[in-house]
């Protein structure tokens, strides 16, 4: 069957997609040439690769899964929202240092969102709840650091607000689905 102009675009997208993930790989590696502060290891660039393989591999599932756009940006900002949580807690701690044991408490909200999502079997309405139950996983967190002592939890309104705006993309989605006109 012969390429359409729409699996042309998807393909563009593809290519960008896995090309903008290679060249933030890539980052670091030209970083190490010209100072001594970046100092990543082997293993560092294979947990980044695996990590951007499988952000990259969940959207391009997903982007075939649904032709929806809005439903594409919502799981585009899920996927987002779930590489920087990982990302940065990694990298220097959300609370705290990357050693502080608090951190360990953002390993619950991800499985949230991974187990609604299958849950719901990816459907644009089931993915609506999710993501509202993942923000709220998230303001479970917050709330229990805001307790512990920890001022750094504004930075958590950053992936609540995240999950929200997926929800509300996810919303849209389900309501173009119906083939109800949006109100954005």
């Amino acid at each position: 069957m012969p390429p359409t102009k729409s699996s042309g675009n998807a393909n563009r997208w593809s290519i960008a997609l896995w090309g903008g993930a290679a060249a933030l790989l890539l980052v670091p590696l030209i970083a190490m040439q010209f100072s001594h502060d970046v100092q990543w290891t082997v293993s560092d660039f294979a947990l980044m690769g695996a990590l951007l393989a499988t952000a990259c591999g969940i959207y391009e599932l997903a982007a075939r899964l649904q032709g929806n756009g809005a439903y594409k940006a919502g799981v585009a900002l899920a996927v987002v929202g779930a590489f920087l949580l990982i990302w940065v807690n990694l990298a220097v701690g959300i609370l705290g240092s990357e050693n502080n044991p608090a951190n360990l408490l953002f390993g619950g909200v991800l499985p949230v969102a991974m187990m609604g999502s299958v849950i719901a079997w990816f459907r644009p309405l089931g993915m609506v709840i999710t993501m509202v139950t993942t923000a709220f996983a998230q303001t479970v967190v917050a709330i229990f650091a805001l307790t512990q002592g920890y001022q750094d939890v504004l930075l958590l309104g950053f992936w609540i607000v995240l999950w929200l705006v997926s929800a509300g993309l996810f919303a849209q989605a389900s309501r173009q689905k119906k083939g109800v006109p949006s109100q954005v």
